[in-house]
């Protein structure tokens, strides 16, 4: 039986996420808990439930529909979620919805049916110099999927690139890195105390995965998702360059993107029933960006702000 993969979105035409144009394959699943994250969705490796509030009329379609119980209605007609019930993805309320108010996460895919999709834009790869970015949640927290997808890729001519917090085995590292042209590699904090508060795990597997990718010569850009009064300090960013020194000068280091926070996923935390994590609001000011690049530039590293 052909691998599968859960999948929560497939993006085309992405322009940030790797060189030239380029087709963004979400996995599902997620072993951080970034307080930031734009895509909440994607944290368990299971189906979740969007609902918006305001297209509910009350009609009870979905509550007569649902195996598992999760929609049911008051005795005075007003629909009820149950969030403690796990929703297996039938999709049976979403499709008896007629105002849109429900939607469900995750899709099982095929290798096959992955790769016809990102086949269809091959033109726009080759003439940009693009190909496929597996992203999430966190790819390689399904590696043996992700390394198959890659390399039936590889295998047709498409550059290939992840995107990870590079929490996993060294192992799982080791897989995927063989049909890999390029990782887009986050660093979210340089303090492991930190690192633990903000995302829920500690960095010293993420560190040690980062060097070994760039001491064995694999095409790492760092990527760093700033927050203002969280790691956009001087004395952050320092501690990034002085790591990252020792390779200034591999050519598989391709330096580093900063990644401005942004509120893009904050209407998601409502729709899943979720509180939104981060008070007040940490978003950068030109001038701090500017700053933090001219800190980068003074060291040699390429540095460019990405901004969605």
């Amino acid at each position: 039986m052909e691998r599968k993969a859960l999948i929560f979105n497939i993006q085309k035409y992405n322009m940030y996420d790797g060189p030239g144009v380029r087709t963004l394959v979400f996995f599902q699943g997620c072993p951080l808990r970034c307080k930031w994250c734009s895509n909440p969705e994607s944290q368990k490796k299971a189906h979740q439930l969007f609902y918006k509030s305001n297209n509910c009329v009350n009609c009870g379609s979905c509550a007569k529909v649902c195996p598992v119980g999760i929609h049911t209605m008051t005795t005075g007609g007003i629909h009820q979620i149950n969030r403690e019930i796990e929703c297996i993805g039938c999709r049976k309320c979403e499709k008896a919805c007629a105002k849109s108010a429900l939607a469900i996460t995750g899709e099982r895919k095929s290798i096959s049916e992955l790769v016809e999709i990102i086949e269809e834009d091959k033109p726009f790869y080759e003439v940009s110099g693009g190909g496929v970015t597996l992203g999430g949640g966190e790819v390689l927290m399904q590696p043996e999927a992700a390394a198959n997808l890659l390399q039936v890729c590889r295998h047709r001519g498409l550059n290939t690139a992840i995107e990870t917090c590079g929490y996993a085995r060294l192992a799982v590292i080791e897989k995927v890195a063989e049909f890999t042209d390029l990782f887009l590699f986050d660093v979210k904090h340089m303090d492991s105390d930190r690192h633990y508060e903000l995302t829920g795990v500690r960095n010293e597997m993420i560190l040690t995965n980062l060097k070994w990718l760039l001491e064995n010569r694999h095409p790492v850009k760092i990527r760093m998702p700033l927050l203002k009064g969280v790691n956009d300090g001087e004395h952050e960013v320092n501690r990034l360059i002085e790591f990252l020194g020792p390779y200034q000068d591999f050519n598989n280091f391709k330096g580093v993107d900063l990644l401005p926070y942004h509120k893009m996923g904050v209407n998601k935390y409502m729709q899943l029933g979720w509180e939104y994590p981060i008070q007040g609001d940490p978003k950068l000011s030109d001038a701090d960006l500017e700053r933090i690049e001219a800190q980068i530039k003074q060291h040699k590293f390429p540095v460019a702000i990405i901004r969605h």
